[in-house]
Parts: structure tokens; C-alpha cells; sequence
């Protein structure tokens, strides 16, 4: 016989909203680790005594770490899954008879208290001194590395280059133009490079026109990520151009900033071969203390069958190189007073042989064929270079790669290929929040304490 499903009518039910969330569902987990206390010290300077109560910042707080850990992109959408799903609703502490508040209010707290009182990046930090705590980051190892995001602009809507100027963003007036104004001497934004983009979209001046990877070239943001190599934890974000420059850049500011706010200096940093320039490694080196495990492009090598500089032998005692034949190539031949002579304007030193000494070598056609004496540079720092030969080098080069599969599951599980907000401002915002997000997802998946609560139950 077949059924008929029916909706009885009934006066008063009984529900427990507690016992239909599973006991698996992701949010049960991040629940343990998601502490509002502290946010709400943060925002209390900026609230009056008088007046009606207003939204609770823990529940705005609360949807928007919803919205990024579920990959949920619009928050006109976030809205309605949090008034319809019994879990949203659990999490964000509504009950089943509490309104969801409107949307636009997101953007009313983000505009005004959230970036006066710096709440994101207060939050951004709460995740990761929890992820200390529960003891996912080592501090012996970093990584670095940018990943382009496209920005909420429009080829068609842009003007080229030479057609724009801070009047004409004054002129523009929306906020994205000013917030551009205000970011003009800023490192990572205007001051990170003299060189103008092709074009500049009045929407979102501060986005930068690129092309990345031989794609077709659009507006983007670079979100900048430094995390520990152990669990992959982000330790820090950054928004910045998408240009090379400052990304080196943004890498100084999050390993600073690290060590101010948590006091961890880690003993190598793995990196790409856009942070291996000379400047890079010097500042690492001898002002950080940390070994660069970063690759450098050696154009010292020859193909045409000659020796290449690997060939000659470094004598760091006496400042000198060594021939395969013997011989010595030094800077100086005598004493000078000058301790930058014989440099040029990058720092690069020079090694000669004598012109006597190669005219009577028996290998001066595999070594000078054309010279009349053989010389080899040294660049500058070239001891970070000589990282690349150890062994620790090649393992900091498989543990970079969980930097990149951060950014993969960014964009693929978060949904985070495109900003919904524009402007420096909102770059940072939607870059912590990502972040926040992320280190909660890995605090859930590494620290499960499910099966603990239950049994103490």
C-alpha cells in the first residue's frame, strides 16, 4: 500500500536545537576555538551608554566567519542561509525565534567600528595565539609567497594611466578613490613602485592592472601570506599591489610584525625567486638573523664548455678564489684605504688572476679562451646563496608548497577568486577574514575535540 506523508497539525512542539547540529558538523568544532571575549573589550570604547542596545558585534562576528568558512560569497545570501539553516542558526546563537539581521548592517559595522577599533586583525591574531596554544606552530620554520585575487573592477570602466591623477580621484569621490589618496606613500600600495600601471579603473584606483602567468590582464590585489611550516598556520597577512616590490616588501612588514606581536623569529624563511634579490637576502641576514632558504637566478654558469665560477674554489680566510690549476684570483693585489673600491654600484665584487699567471696555465682555453686574464664575481651575500647546497634547503623547499595549497584551497573551497569589496580597506578586511577562516578550519581538522566533550558527557 502506498504511503501518504501528512503534516499533522499540532498546537505546541518540542525542539531542541542543541541535538539536531551533529555531533561531527564543522561548526561544533570551530565553536570550541572561536573566543569573542576579547572583541567586545576592543569595541566597547566606541559604543555610548545611552541609547537603545544595538546588534551584537559577536553575532556579526560570528556570520561572517560563517560566510568564509562555508564559501558563502554574498552576504544578502549569508543572511538567508543563517535565517534557514538549524546549524547557522546554533553557532550564531540565534535560537529558532531570533531575527536575522539585515544585510546592510555588515556593512555599517565594517565601515565604522570594525576598522576604528582594528577589530579584524584583533581577531585575526586570537586564532593564531590559540593555534599557539594548542601547539600547531614550531617557530623554526617559515614560508612566504603572494597570490593575485582579482578586484571588483571593470576593464571597459577604466582609464589609462596617463588620464589619471589624485585629482581626478578627488573628483571621483567614492570611497575606494579615497581610500587610494590616502594609501598613495604607503609601501605596499602607491610607494611600493614608481612605474605606473597601463591602466587605472575609477572604481578601485589602488587595484593594480596585471597579467599574471600569460593570462589576460585584469585588476588585482595580492593577498600575502607568512605561515609556520609545521601545521601550515597563517602567522600573518598582508594586502597589498600585485607587483613584485611589494610583496618583498609586505614579507618584511608580517615577519616584524610576528615577532612584535608574538615574539617569534624563526631560524630559516623558504620563499620563491622573486624575494631573492641581493637587498632581500642582506636584510634577512644580517638585520633578522634568519637563513634565506630562497632560490636565486646564477647567471655565472657557462655553456660553451669553459670553467664556470662553481669550478673555482672559495677561500673565505683570504679573500680569494681558487683556480682548478691552483692559482689564486684576488680583489686587491695591495692594500687600500677605500673598503668599497673595486665594487659596483649593486655591491658585486670582482676576482682576478694575473695576466702572467693565465698566459703561461696550460688550461687557459678552458678557462679564458678570449681574455687575456680570468676574473669571477662575487655577488653580494653570496654565503645565502651557498643554503642552496645543504641538505635543509631541499626540505624547505617540499614544506614552501603548503603555502601554495593555502592559496588552492582559498580559491577552490572558499570561493575567493574574486573581492566582493573595493579599496585598500576592503582588500584587507576580505584577505583577515580568509585568513580567520582558514586557521579555524585548521584548528578543527588537527584539534578535533568532539569525541572528548562526548565522553565526558
Amino acid at each position: 500500500m502506498m504511503g501518504r506523508q501528512e503534516a499533522p497539525a499540532q498546537l505546541f512542539y518540542e525542539f531542541d536545537l542543541e541535538r539536531h547540529v551533529p555531533a561531527n558538523h564543522m561548526l561544533r568544532e570551530i565553536d570550541l576555538f572561536l573566543d569573542c571575549g576579547g572583541l567586545r573589550e576592543a569595541l566597547r570604547p566606541f559604543y555610548s551608554h545611552l541609547g537603545r542596545p544595538s546588534i551584537d558585534p559577536e553575532l556579526i562576528i560570528r556570520m561572517l566567519v560563517i560566510g568564509y568558512v562555508m564559501g558563502i560569497r554574498s552576504e544578502r545570501r549569508l543572511c538567508d542561509e543563517v535565517h534557514l539553516n538549524l546549524a547557522y542558526r546554533w553557532f550564531c546563537r540565534l535560537g529558532l525565534e531570533r531575527k536575522v539581521p539585515d544585510h546592510s548592517t555588515f556593512s555599517r559595522y565594517r565601515h565604522g567600528k570594525f576598522r576604528a577599533s582594528n577589530l579584524l586583525r584583533q581577531a585575526f591574531d586570537a586564532t593564531v595565539e590559540r593555534c599557539l596554544k594548542e601547539d600547531l606552530v614550531s617557530g623554526e620554520g617559515f614560508a612566504v609567497d603572494a597570490s593575485l585575487i582579482s578586484a571588483d573592477a571593470n576593464k571597459v570602466r577604466s582609464i589609462a594611466a596617463e588620464d589619471w591623477s589624485p585629482e581626478r580621484a578627488r573628483e571621483v569621490g567614492n570611497r575606494a578613490a579615497r581610500e587610494y589618496l590616502e594609501t598613495l606613500d604607503d609601501a605596499a600600495f602607491g610607494a611600493a613602485s614608481p612605474v605606473q600601471p597601463k591602466f587605472v579603473a575609477k572604481s578601485d584606483p589602488a587595484a593594480q592592472w596585471t597579467r599574471a602567468e600569460e593570462s589576460r590582464p585584469y585588476f588585482a590585489y595580492a593577498t600575502n601570506y607568512l605561515i609556520d611550516t609545521k601545521s601550515a598556520v597563517i602567522m600573518d597577512v598582508e594586502a597589498t599591489r600585485a607587483i613584485r616590490q611589494a610583496e618583498v616588501g609586505a614579507s618584511r612588514t608580517m615577519l616584524d610584525r610576528t615577532e612584535k606581536r608574538f615574539g617569534i623569529r624563526p631560524d630559516w624563511l623558504a620563499a620563491d625567486t622573486a624575494y631573492g634579490n641581493a637587498e632581500n637576502l642582506g636584510w634577512l641576514v644580517e638585520k633578522r638573523g634568519i637563513i634565506p632558504f630562497i632560490p636565486v637566478i646564477d647567471k655565472s654558469e657557462r655553456t660553451d664548455g669553459t670553467w664556470s665560477r662553481s669550478d673555482f674554489e672559495w677561500d673565505e680566510a683570504n679573500d680569494q678564489y681558487i683556480c682548478p690549476e691552483g692559482h689564486a684570483l684576488k680583489q686587491f693585489r695591495r692594500n687600500y684605504s677605500d673598503p668599497n673600491r673595486g665594487q659596483d654600484a649593486g655591491g658585486r665584487k670582482k676576482y682576478r688572476a694575473l695576466k702572467a699567471t693565465c698566459q703561461a696555465c696550460p688550461s687557459k682555453e678552458v678557462c679564458c679562451p678570449k681574455a687575456e686574464a680570468r676574473y669571477v664575481t662575487r655577488e653580494p651575500h653570496e654565503e645565502a646563496r651557498e643554503c642552496r647546497k645543504t641538505k635543509a634547503y631541499k626540505v624547505s623547499r617540499d614544506k614552501r608548497k603548503k603555502v601554495e595549497m593555502l592559496f588552492a584551497h582559498l580559491k577552490r573551497i572558499l570561493g575567493l577568486t574574486r573581492l566582493r569589496l573595493r579599496g585598500p580597506n576592503g582588500a584587507k578586511d576580505e584577505f583577515l577574514l580568509a585568513a580567520i577562516a582558514q586557521n579555524l578550519r585548521k584548528l578543527a581538522k588537527l584539534r578535533p575535540q568532539n569525541g572528548l566533550r562526548e565522553v565526558t558527557a
